[in-house]
């Protein structure tokens, strides 16, 4: 996949989970069915946390000087809300409220960081030839990092949708 079709995946993925969290209130966002569930704020933070460590991760990977053989990944298995994924403790949310703005803010904030690194790229060549290693998946090229930043997230907008019917069953 080229990085200019990613960039437009990870736009618009971003458009629609902007889109649902559109006229959420604060109790919408930060109520949880349980003490083992997430909350819509909870897996924003997620999200957000989750792409600054992308851009640590790529970062690291552009600093690699050897060009890297590394197989290509599934990385579409992340759409499959069936299979459980734990997720790092790194990118654990808090349990802390989170005003809807505050989170808005986040998620700019993360993806603009993003951006300022893919912006630096000269030759977006480079994310097919250098790797770094992926909590998951293991050695991944950077190229499919990216992609999965997307995918994780549309992972989420799926598990966002639950959490909203959930609420409205209430």
């Amino acid at each position: 996949m080229e990085l200019q079709e990613i960039n437009q995946q990870l736009e618009e993925t971003r458009v629609e989970l902007l889109g649902i969290l559109d006229g959420l209130s604060g109790d919408q966002i930060n109520k949880r069915k349980d003490f083992e569930s997430w909350s819509i704020s909870q897996v924003c933070q997620h999200l957000s946390i989750t792409e600054e460590l992308y851009v640590i991760a790529i970062r690291r990977g552009l600093k690699g000087t050897e060009d890297s053989f590394a197989a290509n990944k599934p990385v579409k298995v992340l759409l499959d809300r069936s299979r459980k994924l734990e997720a790092p403790e790194i990118a654990k949310p808090t349990n802390e409220l989170v005003e809807y703005q505050a989170l808005i803010d986040k998620l700019n904030d993360s993806r603009q960081k993003l951006h300022e690194l893919l912006n630096t790229i000269v030759d977006p060549s480079v994310l097919s030839r250098r790797h770094y290693t992926h909590p998951v998946f293991k050695e991944m090229l950077l190229i499919e990092w990216l992609e999965s930043l997307y995918l994780h997230e549309q992972r989420h907008i799926k598990q966002i949708i639950e959490i909203i019917d959930e609420l409205k069953q209430d």
